[in-house]
């Protein structure tokens, strides 16, 4: 076995750091804006290993299994889950805007109006993509990705690199926010929504009192000017919630850990 030159096992301590790194990874793979498209792997993998190296360094952790081994295999793919289940959270909150977004562009008439999303990883209505650049923008400026990278390297006390799976329950209440992104999504486009259908009430009551006039020409000009005015004047609003839902996604990756 090689040997630094100041006693330290090489290779024991460089699979010490993987084994650690699979926790750290499969965040980074499922959590939104570090598992961007135009986040390169290179710096996935440098980020996974930093967190691995800091938490063997200063996180008290058990004895790492051998991960050559079957049963070292099964443990690598227990850390996985633990990881992807921490980034799913709080990729289920930021799917809360896309829903808003197909909500509030097909009441406009945008439902066609699609385009790359900022990750780049598929098409985004344009208003889904102008709430995800503010939630993000949001999540930074408040210290959320801190928060959650703290939760991160707080799981490997809560389960201990290779001791402990998450249980079925764990699963459950993941699964049960999933139903936030319905209830978010509604809240978050609900004034606009209203807002949109009286416009359509009272362009349907101008068609009917004036036939002559094109409710098709005539409706998505003025659907499209309520929607933008209403963004406008609900965007404190929206912005409000967008923080509240950012907040309660990482209550929610806490409580995943408790």
């Amino acid at each position: 076995m090689n040997v630094f030159s100041f006693g330290v096992p090489l290779e024991g301590e460089f699979w010490r750091i993987v084994f650690l790194m699979a926790r750290a990874g499969g965040a980074f793979i499922a959590a939104p804006i570090f598992a961007a498209s135009g986040v390169p792997s290179t710096v996935r993998v440098a980020m996974a290993g930093a967190i691995a190296i800091f938490v063997a360094l200063w996180v008290p952790v058990g004895a790492i299994p051998q991960i050559q081994t079957f049963a070292g295999m099964v443990d690598v793919v227990g850390e996985l889950v633990i990881g992807l289940s921490l980034g799913f959270v709080l990729q289920i909150v930021f799917a809360a805007p896309i829903l808003a977004s197909e909500t509030i562009g097909g009441s406009m008439g945008l439902s066609m109006a699609v385009g790359m999303g900022p990750d780049g990883s598929a098409q985004h209505p344009v208003i889904g993509q102008f709430l995800t650049i503010v939630m993000t923008i949001l999540f930074f400026a408040t210290g959320g990705h801190l928060v959650w990278l703290r939760l991160l390297i707080e799981s490997y006390e809560v389960f201990p690199p290779g001791a402990e799976w998450l249980i079925a329950e764990r699963f459950e209440q993941i699964a049960m926010f999933g139903a936030t992104i319905f209830i978010a999504g509604l809240v978050i486009a609900m004034p606009i929504s209203v807002l949109l259908l009286l416009v359509q009430i009272v362009t349907g009551v101008l068609s009917r009192s004036a036939p002559q006039l094109n409710i098709f020409s005539l409706g998505l000009p003025i659907g499209v000017l309520a929607g933008l005015s209403g963004l406008i004047i609900t965007a404190p609003i929206m912005f409000s919630g967008l923080e509240e839902l950012i907040g309660l996604g990482l209550d929610e990756a806490a409580r995943l850990l408790l």
